[in-house]
C-alpha cells in the first residue's frame, strides 16, 4: 500500500487540494499537512520566529477503503513538510509527495517563487519522489477536470520510472477542458520576468501603500520549448528539475581562468 503527503500553499480549505487528495487516494492511503492560510510566493521559506500550530482536522475513509488523514499547520509549504516528516513519518519515507493542485501557473520563473514547488523541493531534500501540480487559474472554482483526466496516466508512468536522486517534477496545466488540451509535453523552464510590479495607491490619510501585481514580460521569444509557452498553447507541460543548481559549466570556465 502506497502512503502519499500531500500539501500546497492555498490552504487546507482550497478546491485544488480537495480534488488532489479524492485523486489521490485512488492510489494508497493520503496523509494531507496543508497550511492552514494561504500562502503564496513562500517559495522554500520557513518559519523561525514564531511557534507553529500542528491540528488533526479530518479523518475519513475513501470509498475504496484508503484512509485520509488531514492536518493544518500554521507555516509554510516547506513547514508542512518539515512537520510530516519530524512527527508523522519518522521511521519511514512516504512514497509520494504531491504538491497542490495550485491555483494559477508555476511556469517558467514563477517556479522560482511557489510556494507549491517549494514543498516539492522540501520533498525532494528528505529523498521522497515529489511533484509540484498547478492549473493557470487563478479562481476559487478553478475547473480541475482536466488535471482529473490527464493526471492518472502521467502518474503511471511516473510510477514506473525511478528519478535520479535530487530531481522532483513540475507540472502544469493550461485553463481549459480536457477537451481542449492538445497534448503533454515534457519541457524546460521558460524564462521571463515580471515588470510593474507593484501598484502604489493613497490610504485615507494621504498616505502611499502598494500592493504587488506586476506584468509577465516572455524573454523566449525564439523557442517553442519552454514551459509557459506551450502551457499558453493548451498543452500540459512537465519540467523535471534539479535541488542542485550549480552550473558546471561556469565552474570550468572559472576553474580554468581564475586566478585565486
Amino acid at each position: 500500500m502506497r502512503e502519499i503527503l500531500i500539501t500546497n500553499d492555498d490552504s487546507y480549505t482550497s478546491k485544488g487540494i480537495k480534488v488532489i487528495i479524492k485523486l489521490l487516494a485512488e492510489y494508497g492511503n493520503v496523509t494531507v499537512v496543508a497550511p492552514k492560510e494561504p500562502q503564496s510566493g513562500k517559495s522554500v521559506a520557513v518559519t523561525l520566529n514564531a511557534p507553529l500550530r500542528f491540528n488533526l482536522h479530518e479523518t475519513y475513509t475513501h470509498t475504496n477503503g484508503n484512509k485520509v488523514t488531514i492536518y493544518t499547520l500554521t507555516g509554510t509549504p516547506s513547514d508542512c513538510v518539515k512537520m510530516a516528516m519530524n512527527d508523522l513519518f519518522v521511521n519511514d519515507l512516504p512514497d509520494l509527495l504531491v504538491s497542490g493542485i495550485n491555483h494559477g501557473s508555476n511556469a517558467s520563473s514563477g517556479a522560482l517563487y511557489s510556494g507549491t514547488l517549494g514543498a516539492a523541493i522540501e520533498g525532494t531534500l528528505y529523498n521522497i519522489p515529489s511533484i509540484g501540480v498547478s492549473v493557470d487559474d487563478h479562481s476559487a472554482d478553478a475547473d480541475f477536470s482536466a488535471v482529473e483526466t490527464i493526471l492518472p496516466k502521467i502518474l503511471d508512468n511516473y510510477f514506473k520510472t525511478k528519478l535520479d536522486k535530487g530531481v522532483y517534477l513540475n507540472i502544469n496545466f493550461p485553463k481549459c477542458s480536457p477537451e481542449a488540451i492538445k497534448g503533454v509535453k515534457i519541457a524546460r523552464q521558460g524564462k521571463g520576468r515580471w515588470t510593474k510590479e507593484f501598484e502604489r495607491r493613497i490610504d485615507p490619510h494621504g498616505k502611499p501603500y502598494y500592493w504587488m501585481s506586476g506584468e509577465f514580460i516572455n524573454t523566449d521569444t525564439e523557442t517553442t520549448d519552454a514551459d509557459h509557452i506551450l502551457l499558453e498553447n493548451k498543452y500540459v507541460t512537465i519540467v523535471p528539475h534539479k535541488i542542485d543548481t550549480t552550473d558546471y559549466n561556469s565552474v570550468k570556465l572559472l576553474e580554468s581562468n581564475w586566478i585565486l
